[in-house]
């Protein structure tokens, strides 16, 4: 069996294989789709393969809509060669259940996906004749936080969005440049109103996006690219609105176990590929079965009935709250506790270090324990229901190939949500003190003994990318295991940081406590095990 449409005309044999397929025709999908655009997504990789493709075969499946989306590649566009047009832009989505059991669904809800760049004029020019279309109500993105920065660490412009700046929306190579082009294409056609809704997961993400755009924007205007009353437009939330969203579902490159099996059960050309830009593909996506989204509810010109297919739709505190819920307690501090002990006890999974009575423990501690008395309560969802689902179903899926060493990326720039905010609320909250903390230091002070690069054999490894890790193994160059005194006066700069932390936790008075964790993890080979046995009484 090899995906395309001529083959899943054979419904049976699909359905004799286990595969669940479209209630619908994609040929009609298509025609409807092509008349009346009203999603297109940006980013075409896995994660919307897996989550928003298959919302909107929901709402088809449903009878709630006829038409499909289109997706927009605007950096790899490899994968537009290598995972849409060979299969009829079909795609195998494989739902990887904790019993070890594979669902299979064919997705044919795509109508099309197009390489979003100038320098493809045939697919630009149907970009820009889609956002002249008034049925057009939204446009999503999955393009990872760096596709929103126009600036870098130094907060100067990057040379990309320079080069946008000068060149003007004919030839630009930003995706904040092109987004913001075929803005201009949609005011120029009428301006009929739409939403632009970033689904990546980051925190605030409609204000950064909104921010981004907002600034290509003025620097059009500025050099003579587009006019004043476009700039109105584009910053009247009547008009372009920009919602915030919180967006949750595990969906790891296409693993090799997964197209082992699916060549072995006779599905055709599953191979995965490696584009030159590093990214993955295949013709399957695999991904866990939980899936959050909620959705700041402000949609200018309509919005598909996406709470028909378990879509939050709400108000914007909410979906704050739901990501507050989710990045400082449930899930997030979690992730990176196991990233950082995970590396230095030589795991290479995941769902491994839940069988590790140590490491499930810490994780037990600082989210029922510690951060469970300054959860946010988002209201619509439990933050109970929701860490007892991670900490029981969603991490420990065996099935499930996600590793320490990929969540433990660019740690520096998120301990400030995944801890600080705790640590704070302790400091400002009656009846609470951030010194009586265990388990959140216990972390704090497992990644200081990880930017060593030195497990707890004593055998070296190398330290996931972060834009700062050169300067914070600066700031402990000398620092040895075996020699728990050589840490003396290497902290305090670092724990004193406001930017990684939140806060001071020098003045917060746990910098003593971490330093003396620190000193114990330490001690030798096998003292990360031991301090871990230690704290967490074992």
């Amino acid at each position: 069996m090899k995906l395309s449409y001529e083959s899943i005309q054979d419904r049976a044999a699909w359905e004799a294989a286990g595969v669940t397929l479209p209630k619908f025709d994609w040929k009609d999908m298509h025609a409807a789709t092509e008349k009346a655009p009203t999603w297109v997504h940006f980013g075409s990789g896995s994660l919307f393969r897996a989550f928003h493709s298959m919302l909107q075969q929901s709402l088809i499946e449903q009878g709630l809509v006829k038409g499909g989306l289109y997706t927009a590649e605007t950096f790899d566009y490899e994968i537009v060669d290598n995972t849409y047009g060979p299969y009829d832009n079909l795609s195998l989505l494989v739902t990887l259940m904790p019993d070890g059991n594979m669902e299979k669904t064919v997705v044919g809800s795509v109508a099309g996906a197009l390489r979003a760049d100038p320098s493809y004029p045939e697919d630009w020019e149907k970009l820009k004749s889609i956002f002249r279309n008034p049925s057009l109500q939204l446009i999503t993105f999955t393009i990872t936080e760096k596709g929103y920065a126009l600036t870098g660490m130094d907060g100067k412009f990057l040379p990309m969005a320079e080069k946008d700046f000068a060149a003007g929306p004919e030839k630009c190579v930003s995706a904040m440049g092109k987004v913001t082009a075929l803005l201009l294409e949609r005011f120029n056609a009428g301006g009929t109103p739409m939403a632009v809704v970033s689904t990546d997961n980051c925190s605030r993400n409609g204000e950064k996006i909104r921010s981004s755009v907002v600034t290509m924007t003025e620097k059009w205007v500025e050099n003579g690219f587009a006019s004043r009353d476009f700039a109105a437009w584009v910053e009247d939330e009547n008009k372009v609105s920009f919602p915030w969203t919180m967006i949750d579902k595990i969906t790891p490159r296409p693993a090799p176990a997964v197209e082992k099996a699916l060549a072995d059960a006779g599905f055709e050309d599953m191979k995965v590929k490696v584009t030159s830009k590093n990214g993955y593909t295949a013709a399957f996506v695999n991904a866990e079965n939980p899936q959050y989204l909620v959705i700041e509810d402000r949609f200018p010109n309509g919005r598909p009935p996406l709470e028909k297919a378990g879509v939050f739709m709400t108000d914007r505190d909410t979906v704050n709250n739901v990501e507050r819920m989710k990045v400082m307690t449930c899930l997030n501090p979690l992730h990176t506790a196991l990233a950082v002990y995970g590396c230095l006890l030589g795991y290479n999974s995941i769902a491994a270090e839940l069988r590790d009575p140590e490491l499930k423990s810490l994780i037990e501690k600082i989210g029922y324990v510690e951060g469970m008395p300054v959860v946010t309560d988002p209201g619509i969802i439990k933050p109970m229901d929701f860490i007892h689902e991670v900490i029981d179903r969603r991490f420990p899926n065996p099935f499930m190939p996600d590793t320490p060493q990929r969540i433990a990326s660019d740690t520096s720039q998120k301990i400030s949500i995944r801890f600080g905010e705790t640590i704070k609320a302790y400091a400002e909250r009656p009846g609470l003190d951030p010194k009586t903390l265990t388990f959140i230091p216990l972390a704090i002070a497992g990644w200081l003994r990880y930017l060593l690069a030195v497990d707890d054999e004593g055998k070296p490894f190398e330290c996931s990318g972060d834009p700062i890790l050169a300067e914070l193994q600066a700031k402990l160059s000398g620092v040895t295991l075996g020699d728990p005194d050589s840490v003396d006066g290497k902290l305090e700069d670092i724990l004193r940081n406001p930017v990684i932390f939140g806060s001071d936790l020098v003045e917060l008075g746990l910098s003593e406590r971490i330093e003396g964790m620190v000193r114990e993890l330490l001690a030798g080979p096998g003292a990360v095990r031991a301090t871990l046995k230690k704290y967490l009484g074992h």
